[in-house]
């Protein structure tokens, strides 16, 4: 019995053996820097503020299709739109790559995460809490943190002194998606020594700093460590807090007399709220208490950093490029002078075209999320190549949208690249901020709308000027793409 058992192990053995060299003979065939024994390529150990430039560069050397390797771990990276539609245009390789773990702690398997059936009936689910008459409610709130945040930069404002707008305008987006998420105001922009806003950046900051060292991310090792602990207290704050808004929201929830959602009616309904009566009236079996809080701390952490790194980088660009801001401000103010203080709408927003055009270039320029890991979950043909199954894949929107196939003097700001007739023969795969197929961003319109209100609002009561040279700006490719040192500019008022 004994040797029937050992020889099975030694069969299995060997016929793993056999799939990792198969898998390794398959991926020699892709390009890549040169590889050392174990260690795997030097360039993976580069400074982060030269990873985004150095992927372009090796985009030129070894084409769009390359392997990069740390020690034991490869990742195929694209950086052209047919590479990356062949890959993810369909419902295969839908699975997010191994380095998304690090955020299972805070997030669970929420739809950032998931895969298989609990992403595709949790994405059914959600979709309609983005509906075009959801989102309208939504700008009401969009305005009223949008009024806090013109009164804390008028603080600063005519010192002709560069200011940091990076964290005010960060603390604004986050008390919007608080509020919108939750149905819950946390007062970031006047408090920003809550204990939840703490909590929140400290967590994404652990998350990166954890990314970054090899030696932590086995978690028996990671949980030994002062980082580790200090990443399980902030983590026990940020769902506690979370799952105490659950619990008051259901309360409020099951007291009401009815389930159906009213436009009209009087108290704002947040993410949280939707999706309690979404579980509820339409999913066979109504969300627990666990998968509620994946979903809202989901909402929370796509939609806080991502959206406030697209109106920072936007910010910037208008400062060093004064005659569109003067173009944008006639634009808003055209707009704005008409409400006679009434709130937006949507069709107010719609007719901002040249700010949605200026959003989109500089989502263009700078992604908030700049690359994309994917999981291939059977062999693939890519091109020329042949990426086995098991492989990671980086997608790398960076590189795409700096394509000068595609987009002629890719590193100069034209909003004008976004006029219909310049876009409408463009490849459908070519410009994906909020990635594409399947899983792209299900938040996409909500994110455009919130930045166009935001910016607006900015561009109305400020003038914005540039400091130093945009070119010594540093682009740090975290969890989202950040300026190394902020966005200082000098702000003036209008009126």
């Amino acid at each position: 019995m004994f040797s029937v058992i050992l020889s099975i192990i030694v069969i299995f053995l060997i016929w793993k053996l056999f799939k990792l060299i198969e898998k390794e003979y398959i991926l020699s065939k892709i390009p890549g820097p040169f590889t050392y024994p174990l260690l795997g390529n030097v360039e993976v150990f580069e400074p982060i503020e030269v990873t985004l430039g150095n992927i372009l560069k090796r985009k030129e050397k070894y084409g769009p299709v390359y392997k990069m390797r740390a020690g034991f771990l490869v990742g195929v990276f694209l950086t052209r739109a047919q590479k990356i539609e062949d890959l993810i245009k369909g419902m295969k390789h839908l699975e997010k790559s191994h380095v998304y773990k690090f955020v299972h702690p805070w997030l669970g398997t929420g739809l950032l995460t998931a895969h298989g059936e609990k992403w595709a009936s949790h994405r059914k689910l959600i979709t309609p809490s983005f509906h075009f008459t959801v989102l309208q409610s939504f700008i009401e709130i969009f305005q009223e943190n949008s009024n806090i945040l013109i009164n804390k930069l008028n603080d600063v404002a005519d010192s002709d002194k560069a200011v940091d707008i990076f964290p005010f305008i960060t603390l604004c987006l986050l008390d919007v998606i608080c509020e919108t998420a939750m149905g819950t105001k946390i007062n970031a922009q006047t408090d920003s020594e809550n204990e939840y806003v703490k909590s929140v950046y400290s967590l994404s900051s652990l998350i990166i700093h954890r990314l970054n060292r090899a030696w932590l991310h086995p978690d028996f090792i990671y949980n030994l460590t002062s980082h580790g602990r200090e990443h399980k207290k902030h983590l026990d704050i940020v769902h506690n807090f979370t799952d105490s808004v659950i619990r008051a929201r259901k309360l409020l929830f099951e007291n009401e007399s009815s389930t159906n959602f009213d436009p009209s009616e009087k108290r704002k309904l947040s993410f949280l709220d939707l999706l309690l009566k979404a579980s509820i009236n339409e999913a066979s079996t109504p969300l627990t208490d666990v998968e509620l809080r994946e979903e809202v701390d989901t909402f929370m952490f796509e939609g806080h950093d991502t959206t406030a790194a697209g109106v920072n980088w936007a910010i910037l660009m208008l400062s060093h490029h004064p005659e569109i801001q003067e173009q944008a401000y006639e634009e808003v103010k055209t707009i704005f002078e008409n409400k006679k203080g009434k709130d937006l709408t949507l069709g107010d927003l719609s007719e901002m075209a040249l700010l949605e055009r200026i959003i989109k270039e500089t989502l263009r320029l700078y992604p908030s999320v700049p690359t994309i890991g994917r999981h291939i979950d059977e062999d693939t043909q890519i091109g020329d190549y042949l990426i086995p199954k098991g492989s990671n894949t980086v997608l790398v929107i960076y590189a795409v949208h700096r394509d000068p196939k595609v987009f002629p003097n890719p590193d100069v700001f034209d909003p004008d690249r976004f006029l219909p007739e310049n876009s409408a023969d463009r490849h459908p795969f070519a410009f994906i901020p909020f990635s594409a197929g399947p899983r792209n961003c299900i938040g996409q319109k909500f994110a455009m709308y919130e930045e166009k209100v935001v910016l607006s609002n900015l561009i109305y009561n400020y003038r914005f000027e540039s400091v130093g040279k945009l070119e010594d700006v540093i682009k740090i490719p975290e969890l989202v793409l950040r300026p190394k040192n902020g966005i200082p500019v000098k702000v003036y008022k209008r009126n």
